[in-house]
């Protein structure tokens, strides 16, 4: 493979393993990529709709081995539990922790509008979950805080419950207790098909509502 070759190839592994978008989404997607970086000429259409289908069969054989509860699935559980006990649990919240942020604070304004106030907030966002399924060196790290926050103290205890539950739910975590690191979770391995007809993780909507009933 050339080098634009491997660029393309890293994001269509990426968004076919992420399992949030269909395969026509990721083609119109990689498509995208390629005409914004002027690679036309060196990269046919037949070619990336070609990896696109290698990658995605991969993944089919793979899951067949896969040993349920995966982390995917637990973690899943784990933010579920976390919305339950008011701290809002977003997936795949945006590129980075910034956006994840902008995310969050869209979340507690929703809340805020149904007269709840959450008690801090966890997520992880796309650049985390690009190491969860590399297939090397796996791992995911959690973000926390709360909104308009800046008091350390309360920045921690949000990061206790967050870290508890997690546990609670088998998976070993390290984190200094400060309330500048983040949480992770060494050897997470993401593991995910896209499934149109599953629940969508990226609707915060359904956050609001778990929160609000």
């Amino acid at each position: 493979m050339t080098e634009n070759e491997s660029f393309i190839y890293e994001s269509i592994f990426n968004q076919v393993r992420m399992g949030f978008l269909s395969l026509d989404e990721i083609q119109e997607n990689i498509i995208e990529e390629i005409e914004d970086n002027e690679f036309e000429d060196e990269i046919s259409e037949e070619w990336a709709f070609d990896k696109i289908r290698e990658e995605y069969q991969k993944l089919i054989a793979e899951s067949k081995q896969w040993k349920s509860p995966t982390d995917t699935e637990r973690l899943i559980k784990a933010f579920d539990e976390l919305c339950d006990e008011n701290i809002i649990a977003l997936h795949n919240a945006g590129y980075t922790t910034t956006d994840g942020e902008y995310e969050v604070v869209e979340v507690e304004r929703d809340l805020q509008e149904n007269e709840v106030e959450s008690d801090g907030y966890c997520f992880y966002h796309e650049q985390d979950l690009a190491r969860a399924i590399d297939i090397e060196n796996p791992g995911l790290y959690i973000a926390f805080q709360k909104v308009d926050n800046t008091d350390d103290a309360v920045t921690i205890e949000v990061g206790k419950r967050v870290a508890e539950v997690l546990i609670n739910n088998d998976f070993k975590i390290k984190w200094d207790g400060s309330a500048r690191s983040k949480i992770e979770i060494p050897g997470f391995r993401w593991q995910k098909i896209f499934d149109e007809d599953a629940r969508d993780l990226q609707d915060y909507s359904e956050v609001v509502d778990r929160m609000v009933q």
